[in-house]
């Protein structure tokens, strides 16, 4: 039987063939308005499941 596990201090995976992010991808990700919008739309969405619930 062979053991499979990685060795100490090896990759777990290898993520050498991932895709890398566009320089559109980094832009928003870097954006604090955009990340601003996004979290209030997302704890909208949230407050509007729980308001339904109750």
């Amino acid at each position: 039987m062979t053991d499979k596990t990685p060795a100490a201090g090896g990759p777990v995976a290898d993520l050498s063939t991932a895709p890398l992010p566009t320089e559109d991808t980094l832009r928003k990700r870097r954006s604090i308005p955009l990340q601003l919008a996004r979290f209030a739309a997302y704890n909208a969405r949230i407050m509007r499941m729980v308001i339904k619930g109750h």
